[in-house]
């Protein structure tokens, strides 16, 4: 059965994502299921209210079945629609926390009371986001002061945004328009105006509208003065006169862990080694590297990132002092 086309799924919003209808399918689900249940609890109670009323020549014996076997109908029916949603819901929880392979990534920081978005090529708007139609959308969420929570009603996705942590949300849009953005989570007295929208637009649209920002190099240069800024080439700049891991080819490699585990250098991983360097130490070499927090904003922060993902992408003989 297709709850999405229930006659009274008239009062959610537009669905604007292909994850919506599996969301809204699990919403309708659960509300029917509960609207039958309470159904069949109130004809119940009327029957017995009517049938056993004081006075009514119905017959009171005892009952002619054992009650374990009625408690075990029931509780089998109840444990098993329970297994059911709970199925349904995981599967659809597990895709959403998945993003696809190859999703275009795009950075959004929160601070109140506002969304700072940053698309690859450096482009920047504030409280609005501008997406393709049809392509996998990976966001990379991050929070300068508070707990915020990047709600998109349309898209049917909900994001928690900590202080301190890089999370992630993916989606897909599935129809062009304007639609709204929220922040879900109280954070300051001017959290109802913490609102925004997202623009989906066809593939050709927003290449073109994409284009008039800054150029990549552009973005290269800027992160690169950033990681001198922020003395990062003092030490992972090659010579250099401290033992630090390298950071050409590092964005997507398989890093080694002092605990003999591996995690993967993602946009997380290089979030964390700058905040939280001791919390993930390279196999080989000594926790000397200071914490950040506090030292550097979300937006540098971002940067540097991009700048190092930069440097995946150079020439292995290149070396990081010879570049922009």
């Amino acid at each position: 059965m297709n709850f999405t086309r229930l006659p009274f799924a008239f009062f959610l919003p537009e669905r604007a994502s292909t994850i919506a209808p599996r969301v809204d399918g699990i919403f309708l689900g659960l509300l029917v299921a509960s609207a039958v249940l309470v159904a069949l609890l109130i004809a119940l109670n009327l029957t017995f209210l009517i049938r056993y009323r004081r006075g009514s020549p119905a017959k009171r014996g005892p009952i002619k079945i054992s009650t374990w076997k009625l408690e075990t109908g029931w509780i089998s029916a109840t444990t098993f629609g329970f297994l059911g949603f709970f199925y349904w819901s995981s599967r659809v929880y597990l895709d959403e926390e998945r993003p696809p392979a190859g999703a275009y990534e795009i950075n959004v920081t929160g601070r109140q009371w506002m969304w700072d978005v940053r698309h690859p090529n450096g482009r920047r708007e504030f409280d609005t986001l501008h997406v393709p139609r049809g392509r996998d959308v990976r966001l990379l969420l991050s929070s300068e002061d508070v707990i915020h929570s990047f709600y998109l009603p349309s898209f049917r996705i909900k994001q928690d945004v900590v202080p301190g942590r890089m999370l992630s949300l993916w989606f897909n849009a599935s129809k062009e328009g304007t639609y709204p953005l929220f922040c879900a989570e109280y954070c300051g007295t001017k959290h109802s105006q913490m609102t925004g929208q997202v623009v989906v637009l066809s593939p050709e649209a927003y290449a073109t509208w994409l284009g008039a920002g800054t150029a990549p190099e552009g973005v290269l240069v800027h992160g690169r003065q950033l990681f001198i800024k922020y003395n990062c080439a003092g030490c992972h700049d090659q010579p250099s006169q401290i033992h630090a891991p390298p950071l050409q080819n590092l964005y997507g490699a398989m890093v080694p862990l002092a605990d003999k585990s591996f995690v993967r250098a993602d946009e997380v991983y290089l979030h964390d080694s700058i905040l939280l360097p001791n919390k993930q130490v390279v196999a080989g070499y000594a926790p000397i590297m200071p914490s950040y927090q506090g030292v550097i904003s979300e937006g540098d922060l971002l940067e540097i990132i991009r700048y190092l993902k930069a440097l995946a992408q150079q020439p292995a003989s290149t070396s990081t002092s010879s570049l922009p």
